[in-house]
């Protein structure tokens, strides 16, 4: 059984993939970093980590193997309990346990697996096809420190040009103040024009302004306010009940889910285009575990618990 392929297959869809009286791999998105001192950009990722304490089934992973390799669901999980077992005895051993392209795994001192996470893939799909890459330095203030240091070395200075005075120029003055009376008089008659416009605009103004207050409507009836109450299905764990291919017959078993007293919904399309139905969603893992055993138990043990946000 090639586990780590299966591991890695979810790693890219989910956020924890359990597997099971083993532990836990998780992710976190990690935003896009510069490194200051090479100028290496590197993409957002997902950060990959193992928690030992967490080794509840949650049916995904078994789900997952059934599916790829064609068999029914116990016989999965018996085939994944024996490859545990073999797994656990290695680590017992001393020996280190390489998953490919997820990391190694090793039991320390006391007793507790460590993890070294592997970096050769992103499991973000959001950052498909980014790599990192190296960004020549920014030169821009050695230039300017450059450029200062040249206007220090030669000045710039500015010499005033010397001018004969001409006997013309008297004219040409006395036919500027002539200009400028005539100007002055058409100046006044500009601004009374204005001024006229300003005056007549404020008027226009306020005999709009009275027409829009007389046009105020009153409503003395006001209809009565209605309330609404929507209860809203919220929380990243939800157990699903099947998955359609016709959309029409998710809503069918939504409606029958609805019937038997469940807060089914749909919870989208999944990567084969099959429409998933919930029998409910919650917000906190132990809930939705408890739940899940309950639903198996009673109604269906083809159930499992899927971990998606839907905002």
């Amino acid at each position: 059984m090639q586990l780590e392929h299966y591991i890695s297959d979810l790693l890219y869809r989910y956020d924890c993939v359990t597997v099971p009286e083993f532990g836990s791999f998780l992710t976190q998105r990690k935003s896009a970093q510069v490194h200051d001192s090479t100028n290496a950009f590197y993409p957002p990722k997902k950060q990959l980590s193992f928690n030992e304490q967490i080794q509840n089934n949650d049916g995904l992973l078994v789900r997952y193997i059934a599916d790829v390799e064609k068999i029914p669901f116990e016989t999965a999980a018996q085939n994944l309990s024996k490859r545990v077992k073999s797994l656990k005895s290695y680590l017992v051993e001393g020996e280190t346990l390489s998953f490919e392209n997820i990391g190694e795994l090793i039991l320390n001192n006391e007793g507790k697996i460590e993890f070294n996470p592997s970096y050769h893939l992103n499991y973000l799909t959001d950052a498909f096809g980014l790599s990192q890459f190296v960004s020549p330095a920014v030169t821009r203030v050695v230039y300017k420190e450059e450029a200062e240091t040249i206007e220090r070395v030669i000045p710039i200075a500015v010499t005033p040009e010397k001018r004969q005075s001409k006997s013309y120029l008297k004219y040409a003055a006395i036919a500027v103040v002539a200009l400028g009376l005539a100007g002055f008089g058409f100046n006044n008659y500009v601004n009374t024009v204005a001024q006229h416009n300003q005056i007549a605009q404020e008027e226009a103004n306020t005999q709009l302004d009275s027409q829009i207050q007389e046009a105020t409507f009153v409503i003395s009836n006001p209809l009565p306010a209605i309330t609404l109450n929507v209860n809203k299905q919220t929380g990243n764990y939800h157990i699903v009940a099947g998955a359609f291919r016709v959309e029409e017959n998710s809503d069918k078993k939504v409606a029958e889910l609805q019937e038997q007293g469940f807060k089914a919904r749909k919870i989208g399309a999944n990567q084969y285009g099959l429409h998933q139905v919930a029998y409910a969603s919650y917000t906190s893992r132990e809930e939705a575990n408890n739940a899940l055993n309950s639903i198996r138990t009673e109604q269906n043990k083809d159930a499992w618990l899927l971990i998606k946000s839907l905002d």
